[in-house]
């Protein structure tokens, strides 16, 4: 019937055949969709990372603005630059 030759050449050829469909099938539909996927998973991480660095900041603000304001009403000095709370230098004639 068959020999094993043409048996051998018609698997190699079937194989080169779902090996050229198989790349088809992932340049045109399974690649495009998992880069995608990963676009929309990082695109999530990071608006998620900006907004709670941003409710970070909103609380370093707010904590910031409170001992400045505490501060000021025990009559010392908040230092901006440092987010420190110092006495009062002596005021001259004072």
């Amino acid at each position: 019937m068959f020999s094993r030759l043409s048996l051998a050449a018609g698997a190699v050829a079937g194989g080169i055949l779902v090996f050229i469909g198989m790349q088809t099938v992932n340049t045109l539909w399974i690649i495009p969709a998992a880069r995608e996927e990963g676009r929309k998973l990082e695109r999530a991480e990071l608006d998620s990372a900006t907004n709670k660095a941003i409710g970070e900041l909103r609380d370093e603000a707010d904590r910031a603005r409170f001992n400045r304001r505490l501060c000021i009403e025990r009559g010392r000095l908040y230092v901006n630059t440092t987010g420190q709370c110092v006495e009062r230098p002596a005021q001259p004639g004072g």
